[in-house]
């Protein structure tokens, strides 16, 4: 027999939550009204969520909390304490964070309260998880595009608990990583709000415009929905202690058959080991039925990505009409009871569940005068629990003969006993805050700086675009991406580029990969410190906790924008490790902004923001990848229902391609503000540039000019919700 495995339900609403707890979940996801990944789901209300912890802990189930949305200076300051509190006290088993700070906070303001790393963290490798274990995080929720491989090694590295999606829903893109909904449309992921663009139809070409896709695989960036059903036992054996179904904003009946099936699955893994493991094709029809998009996938447990993957034909979510399959609404614990009614004596009710038993005492009964209480009356008063969490499976009633007593006293014996069983029943579950919420206010006045010389950056990932940044009079640094060079080049091409940038005053900075997975650490093991730079750019906790491990000094390190630092709680966090610089996020505006604390912070003001961060490859789903990431081999575009054409750019040396915004991000214009919301760095982001318009860019920029052409202003006088 193997150790117990969890399963992981989600619950949009109070009845879905009865369901998969009568379906057989172990424990139960849910949001609140406020900084749950789910905007758009229903949601619980502050009472509806002390309900639905209360329910799960009479049922003994755990109960979680998404708090795994960004969030902002003024929600961290003014809302989070007293959003989480009545939760905290009522027993609630985790929070679920993406928000680096929010984690730190956590820590600080509710200091045994569990912290789960949410996949929006995009944990991929041992060197995040330890990081993120070693931050606080007692459960890491990895990322869905792992190999079991990955995942087993992740196990080893690590005492946190290790959670895994295995049936819903898949993200295109990287959890985490996704700006599309954003850029498009203001409603960011990162704020439960995503619009699914990825479910939408696009064209795809490739350089010289010509179309790569037939009128039947109109969708390229819509994943076939998760089922993992058959691959319990490798999920298990990897290390995955909890198995997290995927639909806080599917219906209960969904929800419910999905849990009782993977229970049943579960359940025969755990009792009877791998040898027995078989799924009927039954019960995978069942699953089919309930709703799937396009077929199903089993995911990346075995392969790094491929077209079978894809639901080309068609984005819906179909499901076959069923009859919904019953579930126990009522989910009553049974309670053995004991009445005692003497004479002379008051009349004593006693509850129990299990060893806690509670026992309250009324009235001393009279003599009756006409008609004494019966035994059956008496069943039938005492055993109506109406709205109570119980029902009595066992009631024993001892009565002395010819004794009357009201019903009015019989009805509050009843009602005070289950109440204070509730009580009691609960009473473990629940805490007592140790302490006062221990926040900085923040005044946005102590941060404005004087107007100094403007220190301007540009990351690059062509020769060629370094070339002219190299050359520029403007350009103080340059990061050199990692795209920039084959692997055989990197430190001849690196040595290079240091003695050039010696000659012109210049300094120069290495980005890692943007996905730093196992075969990306194993090769920068050998590498790193024979690369000759001046500092480096991490763009994820596991280049960052690389970095950190390997001895490089945390003043030679920055963290780029999508390391999100919205508030300045999350500075904080990053500062704790040494960490002084970072990248101001791309979907703050500027009052937001203002509020920061941005010495020390890099702005963008030039760049093809990345979209979407994808462990798909469009360029093998459509014809064949040949390998070579450089841009004159031709940048494929995805062609929007409104004749938007975005680029796609493949990173092939750690196999990821990156979707860019149509247009530009310029804020030329805004420079002077930005300064003086004491920002003193901004970085140019060079990616699909040639070395032309890269020249351009940077002389625009000198002449105070816009680039030619369509740009956008991001989220810098928009912001999102």
């Amino acid at each position: 027999m193997v150790q117990k495995l969890e399963l992981l339900a989600p619950a949009g609403n109070l009845e879905t939550a009865k369901a998969v707890i009568s379906a057989g979940a172990d424990a139960v996801y849910f949001g609140g009204e406020h900084f749950g990944a789910r905007a758009y789901a229903g949601n619980f209300k502050k009472e509806e969520v002390l309900s639905v912890i209360d329910l799960g802990h009479f049922h003994n189930r755990k109960m979680f909390m998404t708090v795994n949305t960004l969030l902002k200076e003024k929600e961290l300051e003014e809302q989070l304490y007293e959003f989480l509190l009545p939760y905290y006290e009522a027993g609630l088993d985790a929070v679920i964070v993406q928000d680096f700070g929010v984690m730190r906070w956590i820590r600080r303001n509710f200091k045994d309260l569990p912290i789960h790393a949410s996949t929006q963290m995009t944990v991929v490798g041992e060197q995040g998880a330890k990081f993120l274990e070693e931050a606080g995080a007692k459960r890491l929720v990895l990322a869905r595009e792992l190999s079991f491989a990955e995942i087993a090694n992740i196990h080893r590295a690590v005492h946190a608990e290790l959670e895994c999606f295995v049936h819903g829903a898949l993200c295109y893109c990287y959890s985490g990583q996704c700006l599309f909904s954003s850029i498009l449309g203001g409603r960011s992921g990162n704020r439960g709000r995503c619009a699914q663009p990825c479910r939408l139809p696009y064209d795809v070409s490739d350089a010289n415009r010509t179309l790569l896709n037939g009128r039947h695989q109109n969708f390229p960036l819509s994943p076939k929905d998760l089922c993992m059903i058959e691959q319990i036992p490798n999920m298990a054996k990897s290390g995955v202690s909890s198995f997290k179904i995927e639909g806080r904003m599917k219906q209960t009946a969904y929800a419910g058959g999905v849990v009782s099936i993977y229970r049943r699955y579960l359940d025969r893994y755990v009792n009877y080991g791998e040898k027995e493991y078989l799924v009927s094709e039954q019960d995978k029809k069942k699953l089919f039925d309930l709703g799937n998009r396009s077929g199903f996938t089993e995911g990346y447990g075995e392969k790094r990505n491929g077209p079978d993957m894809i639901a080309f034909s068609g984005s819906g979510h179909k499901k076959a009409d069923l009859h919904p399959e019953p579930f126990n609404s009522e989910l009553r614990m049974p309670v053995h009871g004991s009445f005692k009614m003497r004479k002379d004596l008051p009349i004593e009710f006693t509850a129990a569940i299990g060893s806690c038993m509670v026992t309250a005492r009324g009235e001393i009964p009279q003599t009756a005068q006409k008609q004494p209480l019966t035994e059956e009356v008496l069943r039938q008063k005492l055993t109506k629990t109406g709205n109570t969490p119980f029902v009595f499976s066992k009631l024993e009633i001892e009565s002395d003969p010819g004794l009357f007593l009201s019903v009015t006293s019989l009805n509050e014996l009843r009602r005070r006993t289950l109440h204070d069983l509730e009580e009691a029943y609960l009473a473990p579950f629940q805490r007592t805050a140790d302490g006062q919420l221990k926040h900085v206010k923040t005044d946005p006045e102590n941060y404005i700086v004087s107007k100094e010389a403007v220190f301007l950056s540009a990351s690059v990932e062509t020769e060629e675009q370094a070339d002219i940044c190299m050359q520029s009079p403007l350009i103080s640094l340059v990061y050199i991406d990692s795209a920039a060079f084959s692997r055989d080049d990197i430190l001849p091409k690196m040595n290079d580029l240091m003695k050039k940038a010696r000659g012109n005053g210049k300094q120069i900075y290495y980005i890692l990969p943007s996905v730093f997975r196992e075969r990306a650490v194993v090769f920068y093991e050998s590498i790193l410190h024979k690369i000759q730079a001046d500092g480096f750019l991490a763009k994820s906790y596991e280049a960052l906790a690389f970095l950190l491990k390997q001895g490089i000094d945390s003043r030679r390190i920055r963290t780029d924008h999508n390391l999100y630092t919205w508030s300045n709680e999350a500075r904080r966090a990053f500062e704790a490790y040494g960490i002084e610089k970072d990248t101001i996020p791309v979907e703050l505006n500027k009052n937001e902004i203002r509020r920061r604390k941005n010495s020390g912070s890099e702005m963008l003001i030039y760049g093809y923001l990345p979209l979407m961060t994808s462990a798909q490859c469009v360029y093998g789903n459509f014809s064949r990848c040949n390998k070579k990431n450089d841009i004159q081999n031709g940048i494929l575009s995805l062609k929007d229902r409104y004749s938007v054409s975005f680029p796609v750019k493949r990173y092939c040396m750690e196999c990821y391609n990156i979707i860019y915004n149509s247009r530009p991000l310029c804020l030329f214009s805004e420079t002077d503000a930005l300064r003086s919301y004491g920002i003193g760095s901004f970085r140019f982001s060079f990616t699909i540039e040639s070395k032309e318009q890269t020249l351009a860019i940077l002389n625009r920029y000198e002449q105070q000019l816009p680039p030619e052409g369509e740009y956008t202003f991001g989220h810098y006088k928009r912001g999102v919700e």
